[in-house]
This record gives structure tokens, C-alpha cells and sequence, in this order.
């Protein structure tokens, strides 16, 4: 298998991949949006800024620039911070399965 071909099989493999693990994954999306939103209502942040909250403190635990001050909204923020671990390990797993999948090689035919 030369390379475009390790590249399609990889693109078709990650694109399954993520059909399949959708429903799990907008779960968890969920998990970290609701929370967010929530911390951004308590907070009185405006909708953008609740947002950039919530994906920057669930995929690096936070910059610093916004912090809750209220105790629900520190707690909300555990939940989205526990979120965004498994989303990341979820999102590597299933790219793992695809690079996987890709280096199978097929049977050769006589």
C-alpha cells in the first residue's frame, strides 16, 4: 500500500471510527457544554466568553483569564475539567483505532 492509499484508508477508518463513537462523544460534549453554560449564567459572562471557558478549561484545565468565584461554579468546572480528560482519551482512541485499522495490510490475492 503506498502512501495515498495509507492516507484514504486512515481518513475512512477515522471518519467510521467517529460514526460509530458519536453518540458517546456528544455526550460528553454535552457534559462539558451544560456545565458551561450554566457557570456562564451564575458567572454573568456573556455566551462567548462561557464557551471559550468551557473548552479551555476542559482540554488544558484553563488558561487563568476567566475564573469562577462562585463554589457551584468551581464544582461546575471539576465536571467539565473530568469532561474534557475523556473526550481527549476518547478522540486518541479512536485515532489510535484508525492508524490501527490502517496498517492492516489485505491479504494479497494469487
Amino acid at each position: 500500500m503506498d502512501a495515498r492509499q495509507k492516507r484514504h484508508a486512515f481518513f475512512f477508518a477515522l471518519i467510521g471510527s467517529f460514526r460509530v463513537m458519536w453518540p458517546v462523544l456528544s455526550g460528553v460534549l454535552a457534559t462539558m457544554l451544560v456545565p458551561g453554560f450554566l457557570i456562564g449564567r451564575i458567572e454573568d459572562w456573556g455566551f462567548g466568553d462561557s464557551l471559550y471557558f468551557t473548552f479551555v478549561t476542559g482540554f488544558t484545565i484553563g488558561y487563568g483569564d476567566f475564573t469562577p468565584t462562585h463554589f457551584s461554579s468551581r464544582m461546575l468546572a471539576v465536571v467539565i475539567g473530568f469532561a474534557g480528560i475523556v473526550m481527549t482519551g476518547l478522540i486518541a482512541a479512536v485515532t489510535v483505532e484508525a492508524l490501527r485499522a490502517t496498517e492492516v495490510e489485505p491479504p494479497e490475492h494469487k
